[in-house]
């Protein structure tokens, strides 16, 4: 069989699948980190135009959410029809995935637009921000299909055992915006505009790639029409599997509106556009361990379809340690090069000055978000849904949320930066702890 993930070393596979992911991954988060580094040293309102996309951020987030929604329930599935070497329900698989991510991206568009200034007003805009957050925004969603398809679909191809093409479907769309945002921002003189503009014409150059894919004949599992018609048995599976992946992405989107809106109470424009930094750093340095868990899912839930379990366990193995030691150096690195950090989004010195110690204090104890993520890729791979959606629901909607609220009446404005690493020591130990006790000591050697 093609891409058979039963055989040879388990951790050799993980790796093999895990750098052309990492590679993809970084690659398509400078979607969005270019931006920001663009607009962040745009001269005279660079800080402000940055606090305006953090404003966007959480719209941007929930778009995510729909898309993992559908992506991380549908792909574990088809990687055990995979492994269960049933290619037509791994094609009916395939093809609901693709009508959920295409439906749900118009509707998103279109309700975004309807309800534009209201949603960014909610979202934490002042009368200043507001002007750039809109200025982005109503670009942006003009790729909303795209980009849906573009994250969404992605999962699938790393899913056959293609993570080099997988990894060329962001690459591609990247390298073409990391050339268009300068010529856009800068040479075209539009600022926020352009940076949209960039992001959007990059995106639907990733679609055409991904779309050649899926529609080519050498590909088993190919776009069918006549599996696109909405078939509840595979939606309600998906959507059962993947919602503990759009819980994480809504709850991240609950945090951030929660954290602009105690900002801006509390520090004002200045202290979001902080935030908007530090969670790009964050976004950068989570993107290894996260590979990592994507990396193993595939390889962990073909295996676990095959029923060779031994091997489950090693891929567990593998994820846990390489995740903990990872998220360490990455501690390591905020910890002593804070200001080379957040100097890579402006120039701003009283931003610098201000940003290194809620940096310092955001990133405490990172290492432990890799018992998070391990634990959440495990039930994920196996198909454990309920348990993904509990601990998804955890970390943030239980301790974040509540904590970002209540800590600055004690602690003031570094309140906000210390619910992260609370809620990262409680959450990940806790997830990863019941992942231990109700999973891997239960499988069958």
């Amino acid at each position: 069989m093609q891409n058979d993930f039963s055989k040879g070393k388990v951790s050799k596979i993980i790796f093999l699948q895990t750098i052309p992911l990492l590679t993809a991954q970084l690659v398509q988060l400078f979607y969005s980190v270019i931006d920001r580094i663009y607009i962040g040293h745009l001269p005279t309102y660079g800080s402000m135009a940055l606090t305006g996309i953090g404003i966007v951020f959480p719209l941007t987030t929930l778009i995510g959410a729909f898309t993992q929604l559908y992506s991380s329930g549908a792909t574990p599935l088809f990687s055990i029809a995979r492994g269960q070497q049933d290619t037509d329900k791994a094609s009916h698989i395939l093809s609901q995935c693709i009508s959920l991510l295409g439906i749900t991206s118009i509707i998103l568009m279109l309700v975004c637009y309807v309800f534009k200034r209201p949603i960014l007003y909610a979202f934490g805009a002042s009368d200043s921000s507001y002007f750039y957050a809109n200025q982005y925004l109503k670009i942006y969603l003009l790729g909303t299909l795209f980009s849906m398809y573009v994250t969404g679909l992605n999962g699938m191809i790393n899913a056959q055992g293609y993570p080099k093409i997988g990894m060329f479907t962001t690459l591609i769309g990247a390298i073409l915006n990391l050339i268009l945002d300068p010529i856009f921002i800068f040479v075209l003189d539009l600022g926020v505009v352009g940076a949209a503009i960039a992001t959007v014409i990059s995106q639907f150059i990733s679609f055409i790639w991904i779309f050649k894919f899926f529609v080519g004949k050498k590909n088993i599992y190919r776009i069918r029409l006549s599996y696109l018609k909405p078939q509840w048995s595979y939606i309600k599976k998906i959507i059962e599997l993947g919602l503990s992946g759009f819980i994480v992405m809504a709850t991240n989107c609950g945090v951030q509106i929660v954290c602009n809106n105690t900002l801006m109470t509390y520090g004002g424009d200045f202290y979001v556009g902080i935030m908007t930094i530090i969670n790009s750093v964050r976004e950068i340095l989570s993107v290894p361990v996260q590979a990592l868990g994507n990396g193993c899912q595939p390889v962990n839930g073909y295996n676990y379809g095959a029923r060779q379990y031994k091997r489950v366990k090693e891929g567990i193995r593998c994820n846990i340690i390489g995740g903990v030691v990872y998220t360490f150096i990455a501690w390591m690195i905020c910890f002593l090069f804070p200001q080379q950090l957040i100097s890579l989004f402006t120039n701003d010195i009283e931003i610098i000055k201000l940003g290194t110690p809620c940096l310092h204090i955001y990133f405490f104890g990172f290492c432990f978000m890799a018992f998070q993520f391990c634990g959440q890729s495990t039930f994920q791979a196996l198909g454990c849904a309920k348990r993904a959606i509990f601990f998804s629901l955890l970390r943030k909607a239980i301790i974040v949320i509540p904590l970002t609220i209540l800590l600055p009446k004690v602690m003031g404005i570094n309140g906000v930066f210390w619910a992260e690493p609370i809620s990262n020591l409680i959450g990940g130990l806790a997830c990863f702890i019941t992942m231990y006790i109700t999973v891997y000591r239960k499988l069958p050697i």
